[in-house]
């Protein structure tokens, strides 16, 4: 069993479960033997992963909003849980311009509230709080950011993701670390990753999905920012060190806790344009055209993580190129639109993670053996 078989018959509360990081995170739990607590909004898209896989059934489910601080204590006061995965958010830069206020009440005050729901009703062994590979005072330069890199953000949701870090950050320091505040035994680590991808996402304005809704009706993909530099990976890679994190903070929380990255490797650092023509090779067929505006709002054009931290604390490090994350991401939407069930959707999660721990054992990564 990976990550030491800690999850086993442990309640684990997971913000977001209702989001496509989210809901892959849950399955995985789930198949790691734990009790997985979710709270959130209803699914952020339709059709999304969590209807589509029959989440609702799988875990316990609590429709709620991370800035409702009463519901919030009542679930964590509840449930009890022992593991916390922070995944719920506003997720998206492009919608960020056109309401920046619930951008900064949801990821900044949403995170604010679940470190202080942490704080009041304690019990909880480990804490992963995630934000973005946004956070960094982004200075388009090409060599990845590291961990102790300053925290900034041009458009909102990037500076609301800088702002949560610092909430992170002063809550560990005054609250979370050390006596006479301190929560003894509580491990907290903030997490920032590249742009995933992989089957079930239905994010508006995002690469990978605008590529499948084109590509399912024979039409062309329209690409914004062609030239812009990514850093992909598929959600599974994250997701496998935010899991490794909550393990061992739980066992070494002064060791652990803190800023981590989790990114893929320079060679998966493709432009827009590169990915979009490698996503068409794996479906099969299609096209696409560059419907660049001047005018439009900013989006990056670099962005890089240096996760060597990771890589030397951890033992983490990518396991697939993406070429397979590509082909991985292209069957799962294959098998969706091909009229499988929740039954056989899930299933296919499951049969993917087991696919992804295999290859990680073959690579002798820590939390795999």
């Amino acid at each position: 069993m990976s990550f030491k078989d800690v999850y086993r018959n442990r309640r684990v509360l997971v913000t977001g479960h209702t989001g496509f990081k989210g809901a892959w995170l849950c399955m995985w739990l789930r198949a790691l033997g734990a009790e997985v607590v979710g709270y959130a909004l209803a699914p952020p898209s339709e059709p999304s992963i969590f209807v589509a896989a029959g989440l609702e059934d799988r875990l316990i489910h609590v429709n709620g909003d991370v800035r409702d601080m009463e519901g919030l204590l009542d679930v964590f006061n509840r449930y009890r849980p022992e593991f916390v995965f922070h995944l719920a958010a506003q997720a998206l830069v492009r919608p960020s311009y056109d309401d920046p206020k619930t951008t900064f009440d949801v990821n900044v005050g949403g995170t604010v509230n679940v470190l202080d729901a942490i704080r009041q009703t304690g019990g909880v062994r480990a804490l992963v709080n995630v934000t973005s590979d946004k956070c960094y005072e982004n200075r388009e330069w090409l060599w990845g950011y590291r961990e102790n890199d300053p925290m900034g953000g041009h458009d909102p949701y990037s500076a609301s993701k800088g702002c949560a870090e610092l909430v992170f950050a002063a809550y560990l320091r005054s609250f979370f670390q050390r006596p006479p505040n301190g929560i003894r035994g509580l491990g907290a680590a903030s997490c920032r990753a590249g742009n995933v991808v992989g089957g079930g996402d239905w994010g508006r304005d995002r690469l990978l999905p605008d590529c499948v809704r084109a590509l399912k009706g024979n039409g062309v993909i329209q690409i914004r920012n062609p030239r812009a530099i990514r850093p992909w990976q598929h959600v599974l890679e994250p997701l496998a060190g935010y899991l490794w994190l909550g393990a061992i903070l739980s066992e070494a929380p002064e060791t652990f806790s803190g800023a981590w990255n989790f990114g893929p490797p320079n060679e998966s650092s493709l432009s827009v344009a590169e990915l979009v023509e490698r996503f068409i090779r794996a479906w099969g067929g299609g096209e696409w055209r560059d419907i660049s505006d001047p005018g439009a709002v900013h989006e990056a054009v670099a962005l890089r993580l240096c996760c060597d931290k990771a890589a030397s604390q951890l033992n983490w490090r990518s396991v697939l190129g993406i070429e397979e994350t590509l082909a991985l991401t292209a069957a799962w939407y294959r098998a969706f639109y091909d009229g499988c069930r929740q039954h056989d959707i899930h299933a296919l999660c499951v049969d993917q993670i087991r696919h992804y721990e295999r290859l990680a054992v073959r690579s002798e990564l820590s939390w795999a053996l």
